[in-house]
């Protein structure tokens, strides 16, 4: 009975949340699996964990602070072009690549937060838009830096550590982005369930009564923003070391569209969504457009409207609902 009473308190609450249940466990043990039965895809295992962690940076303000942004891959890519200038003409070692990039992505994001923390819905979903478009035509206009249409070539990237080449196989990729996602699933997590998270959900609910209980709104905005972008440029940084090659593409809206749809497949505001959708979505592409090169967004749409129609809430909403249902029963 106390137990129930102080899991109803919002500090009992963000307790019982913040406990590693077994589920979580048996899904990071699965992402091992790759190393030993499927050795032949550990590169697309790696993209996968990279872009894994792109839709977690997404998650953190669209599933949690209700910020809908269309233009997020201008972090993943700013962080790419970063790491890869950096790499390429300062030095190769893929950790202080990895913190230049994230830094650039953060600068970024915390610059532009003052003008996202002004707006809301439409307003700010073409803002967002119009600012991925922009950097992506200004990356394009300084070929002479970025390679342009023809990409940024002649990454020189080290072995991690001074001891770990990165192989044609892919171990050492999906090691790093295996672990880098890893811990920077566990900030995510920690920082989801604390006060701070919570003041986050308040704000996508209402923003403007959060004030009244002494959350200020677009500072909570501004910092989670931030955050967010450093977490993209995180991802991009990864891209840029482990393919060694970086395009504009890496800035365009549809790679932004792209980890949109995998946040609706996987569910939204739940941690794990961004992660179950990432997988689904670069499984399926590789896959069907090896099947039908030029028509498996055919059926990536199609496998979107069935989510959408069946499970609004995504596949882990629709697991939860079952697991409820189950044990109403």
């Amino acid at each position: 009975m106390a137990l129930t009473a102080a899991a109803s308190t919002p500090l009992g609450y963000l307790k019982a949340q913040t406990r590693w249940h077994w589920s979580e466990t048996v899904f990071w043990l699965a992402t091992l699996l790759p190393f030993y039965f499927f050795p032949d895809y550990l590169q697309l295992a790696s993209q996968i964990a990279i872009t894994a962690l792109f839709a977690l940076s997404l998650d953190l303000i669209l599933g949690y602070a209700g910020i809908v942004s269309i233009g997020h891959a201008a972090f993943f890519g700013t962080a790419a072009y970063s790491a890869a200038i950096f790499s390429k003409f300062v030095w190769g070692e893929p950790l202080a690549g990895l913190v230049v990039g994230t830094a650039a992505a953060a600068v970024l994001g915390y610059a532009s937060s003052f003008v996202i923390a002004r707006f809301r819905h439409l307003t700010l979903i073409m803002i967002t838009l119009g600012f991925g478009l922009l950097l992506e035509q200004a990356a394009n206009s300084v070929s002479w830096l970025t390679g342009g249409s023809d990409g940024f070539q002649g990454i020189n990237i080290l072995p991690l550590l001074g001891a770990f080449s990165f192989d044609l196989y892919g171990y050492t990729a999906y090691a790093y982005s295996l672990i880098v996602l890893f811990l920077v699933f566990l900030c995510a997590r920690r920082l989801i369930h604390s006060p701070f998270g919570l003041a986050l959900r308040g704000i996508r609910e209402n923003a403007v009564r959060m004030p009244a209980i002494g959350a200020a709104s677009r500072a909570h905005i501004r910092t989670v923003f931030t955050i967010s972008a450093a977490m993209a440029g995180i991802a991009g940084a990864l891209i840029a070391q482990t393919t060694q090659t970086v395009a504009l593409d890496s800035l365009g809206f549809e790679r932004s569209a792209d980890v949109l749809v995998m946040l609706v497949i996987g569910g939204t505001g739940r941690l794990y969504g961004g992660l179950v959708g990432a997988i689904v979505y670069m499984i399926a592409h590789d896959q069907l457009s090896g099947m039908a090169p030029q028509y498996w967004y055919f059926w990536i749409g199609l496998l979107l409207i069935i989510v959408v129609m069946l499970l609004p809430n995504g596949i882990l909403g629709g697991l939860s609902k079952l697991a409820t249902l189950r044990r109403r029963k």
